[in-house]
């Protein structure tokens, strides 16, 4: 008996570990990345329909125009956006797909009249223990600078108030212990009858 996709939305504020986690279910096979689209440069290495659709300003606003996207969003100068066909086949097709995203971007998935996306929505948000344990995780990185870690830190804060909109809440401890539970929330909707098709 076969079922219908999932669409597994992961929020988080910056050193939370929901990138890590989406990355290691990706994989080892368990779902697929949607290849979301941009209007930035490519970067060193990256290639048009493996990390990104690179899209010029006119393209991307075509798309937004026709209704293309699942959800969109401008940061820092740059759009981005998923597109439905990229998510709707896969989930047709029985493939989970695996969204790492912000809690706009979340909220616009949410509020999606497509009744496929909607049946196939999870949606997780993975949450640090407390302020000093997120502190402390974003200065271990090493990357950043303290101007930029005060940064993510308020924003984080400010991030983590909106965990009371999501279904689910990964409190984020151990990262072994984190990866179980959040697989083992996976493979439990894959359960779900309604996912069935008889």
């Amino acid at each position: 008996m076969s079922r219908t996709g999932i669409l597994f939305l992961v929020s988080g504020p910056s050193g939370s570990g929901k990138s890590t986690l989406c990355r290691r279910l990706a994989s080892e096979k368990e779902a697929e990345f949607s290849v979301s689209c941009t209007t930035r440069q490519p970067r060193f290495g990256e290639t048009h329909g493996r990390e990104y659709f690179f899209l010029t300003e006119e393209e991307f606003a075509a798309k937004v125009a026709a209704g293309d996207f699942l959800e969109h969003a401008l940061v820092h100068g740059n759009h981005y956006g998923t597109l439905r066909s990229e998510v709707l086949s896969r989930l047709a097709d029985g493939i989970d797909v695996v969204m790492d995203i912000d809690v706009q971007g979340a909220a616009q998935v949410r509020s999606c009249d497509d009744e496929s996306i909607r049946l196939a929505l999870v949606d997780l948000f993975v949450m640090p223990p407390d302020e000093a344990e997120l502190a402390r995780r974003l200065n271990g990185r090493g990357t950043d600078s303290a101007e930029v870690i005060e940064l993510r830190l308020r924003n984080a804060i400010d991030e983590m108030r909106h965990w009371p909109e999501y279904t689910y809440r990964l409190l984020s401890g151990a990262p072994e212990d984190d990866y179980a539970r959040f697989k083992s929330l996976l493979i439990g909707e894959r359960l779900r009858v309604a996912r069935l098709r008889r």
